[in-house]
């Protein structure tokens, strides 16, 4: 019977439960799916900034079967440090794909002059605002994994969750404002009204946001609480509030919601727009 051993020469339990082994598979699954039929539609259309989303799922793939390895060795830090590094930063990736959107939309329906950023520098801007996060947040985990560096890790792993939320704090603020500025000049000019479906990019932006930014919130919750707290101390709050939601961006970015139109579509019929 597999039983809770503490690191290998020491009394130190990294892990405070037995990672579930059939929650690691039905996500190794679903994570799979998703990310196999992002590849193939980025192959298909030849959409390459999505790209970041495959990256995100392949460091999905990476972190769920980590866990599954894990639960027969939770004696040695290897797997743990896998599974936390890889499933604290696919998020990261995610955000960087819907950044790019962004600049996409507005370009698409050429409403530069309504942006409060320049499409031209909007990727560049919160790509560098979330490559900093993923730099902090990784220095931050790679500590975590030590026990002398434990507390120190916690709170470099904060400061690179609140760099990531301020950034996508500001990128819907963006996102906001042209949509508003873009809605009263549709609203006056009714005959002019662009074929690209751009409200419901933007909706979908909006929905993957919120998940991102709530998911980061339960990440920064979980690090303040400490290593003995509730959430670090039980498994079900990670599949609730990161792997659920996680999952949902992804497959928003792929499948679209109830208005059948997905940020790779919206982007693909933009980029037809163009030409």
């Amino acid at each position: 019977m597999v039983t809770l051993e503490p690191v290998d020469g020491t009394d130190i339990y990294i892990w405070k439960y037995l990672p579930s082994i059939p929650a690691a598979i039905i996500f190794i699954v679903l994570f799979t799916g998703v990310t196999s039929a992002n590849c193939w539609r980025m192959v298909k259309t030849r959409l390459w900034f999505c790209s970041a989303f495959a990256v995100g799922g392949l460091f999905q793939m990476i972190g769920y079967p980590a866990r599954v390895f894990a639960h027969y060795h939770t004696d040695q830090i290897g797997p743990y440090a896998v599974q936390s590094s890889f499933i604290l930063l696919a998020p990261v990736f995610y955000a960087a794909s819907i950044y790019m959107v962004l600049g996409r939309v507005v370009r698409s329906v050429h409403g530069e002059r309504f942006s409060i950023v320049r499409p031209s520098w909007m990727s560049k801007l919160f790509i560098s605002c979330d490559l900093l996060a993923l730099s902090v947040q990784g220095i931050g985990g790679g500590f975590t994994i030590h026990a002398d560096t434990q507390e120190l890790g916690k709170y470099i792993a904060i400061v690179g969750l609140f760099i990531q939320l301020v950034g996508f704090g500001f990128f819907v603020a963006a996102a906001l404002v042209f949509h508003m500025r873009m809605r009263r000049e549709v609203a006056k000019e009714s005959d002019s009204r662009p074929k690209v479906p751009w409200r419901q990019g933007l909706k979908m932006l909006y929905a993957c946001s919120g998940l991102i930014i709530a998911r980061s919130c339960y990440r920064i919750i979980e690090y303040i609480m400490g290593l003995d707290g509730y959430l670090l101390s039980h498994e079900w709050p990670m599949y609730v509030f990161d792997s659920v939601p996680m999952w949902t961006v992804q497959a928003f970015s792929l499948f679209g919601s109830q208005t059948n139109c997905s940020l790779a579509e919206v982007v693909r019929m933009g980029m037809c727009s163009w030409k």
